[in-house]
């Protein structure tokens, strides 16, 4: 297989490479510095479009003005527009809009040219060009909370990073395939990137947890325009142009997770170090479904959905969608909740899923 240029200006037939992590200076596997930086202004961009998604979002903004009251950045909830690769018109509902502006947020249009309704998980690649560029930026999915104050972390954007929340949900190792190494190494030698620099070598060799890999459920960095662009040149060479290795590998809907280690690798950035460790469900929550936040979060992160999820103009919209009509203002998440013990749940999330279907709550 050719190898692509290292230029990222444009290209033809294959994606461009992003810089070799040697010629960065910075090792992926690398957290955060020993002296943390002081808190600095930053972008938080989520994603609103109709139905569950801009619910979602406007209970986002509403935590955000109540538990972070100082957050001096923009809000910009990015919406896309209808064109080809949507059915129907993906926009908000005026009352939708409406809500979220009063919130203090921004709404922001964006163009679907690569995924849209196929892939809505490509949205959050996409709408990173709805920010300003050169500011850093935080990115998270509409379906989370803010439940502490966000803008106090000591984040160091130039070192990008993401959440550490996730489970061995790719790749998929078949008995007479590449194992995880052989395939994570591909994608790296792909995009010309430091494969070594990015292993955890504290885990054993070909366990999961070794090789870099998020949730794409928040991230951050310095700049969203020139993250967002190679995020999407990343993404649509795995999807198109795939090495080898990964050719009996279902990249959906995995493909905005494959990529962005990739990305944060190519930027110079790691695993997040302690001091995020409260974005992954103490400081923020991505609770994902409803039903599913009920029978696992906090006592703090369920009384911060619903304080957020309490004022007389977001509840008056929100009960309009029915989850959250049902389980957070008709009690229904309380039974889910009484369902479970938090200190002995299932391992799996699978297993929690069907146990709350079994019983009839699961809704989304």
């Amino acid at each position: 297989m050719a190898k692509t240029t290292r230029k990222t200006a444009g290209t033809t037939k294959r994606t461009a490479r992003a810089p070799s992590k040697k010629a960065s200076g910075r090792s992926a596997t690398k957290t955060a510095k020993a002296t943390p930086p002081k808190p600095r202004p930053f972008n938080i961009l989520v994603i609103g479009q109709a139905g569950r998604v801009g619910y979602e979002a406007i209970l986002f903004a509403s935590s955000l003005r109540k538990y972070d009251p100082g957050f001096r950045g923009r809000l910009i909830v990015a919406e896309p527009q209808p064109g080809p690769f949507w059915s129907s018109d993906p926009r908000m509902s005026e009352d939708q809009r409406e809500a979220l502006v009063a919130l203090g947020a921004e709404v922001m249009p964006f163009e679907s040219r690569h995924f849209g309704e196929s892939y809505p998980q490509g949205n959050k690649i996409e709408g990173l060009s709805a920010l300003p560029a050169g500011e850093p930026f935080f990115f998270f999915d509409s379906d989370t909370i803010v439940a502490e104050p966000l803008s106090a972390l000591p984040v160091d954007f130039d070192q990008p990073s993401a959440s550490m929340r996730r489970e061995g949900t790719w790749p998929t190792i078949e008995l007479y395939g590449p194992g995880y190494g052989a395939t994570w190494k591909a994608l790296y030698d792909r995009f010309g990137l430091d494969f070594e620099a990015s292993l955890d070598l504290s885990e054993p060799d070909e366990y999961w947890e070794r090789y870099l890999y998020f949730n794409a459920g928040w991230f951050f960095g310095p700049d969203p325009v020139a993250f967002g662009q190679r995020y999407l040149e990343m993404a649509l060479t795995i999807r198109d142009d795939r090495p080898e290795a990964l050719v009996c590998q279902e990249i959906f809907p995995w493909l905005d997770q494959i990529a962005l280690p990739l990305v944060i690798s190519s930027f110079g950035g790691g695993r997040p170090g302690p001091e995020l460790a409260g974005l992954d469900g103490v400081v923020t929550c991505h609770w994902r479904v409803l039903p599913l936040a009920y029978a696992r979060e906090s006592d703090a992160i369920i009384e911060a959905l619903e304080m957020s999820a309490a004022p007389n103009k977001v509840k008056k919209v929100l009960k309009s969608y029915d989850p959250m009509l049902r389980m957070i203002y008709q009690g229904r998440g309380h039974k889910v909740r009484a369902m479970f013990d938090r200190g002995d749940l299932p391992r799996q999330e699978k297993q929690l899923r069907n146990q709350i279907k079994k019983e009839g709550f699961w809704m989304r």
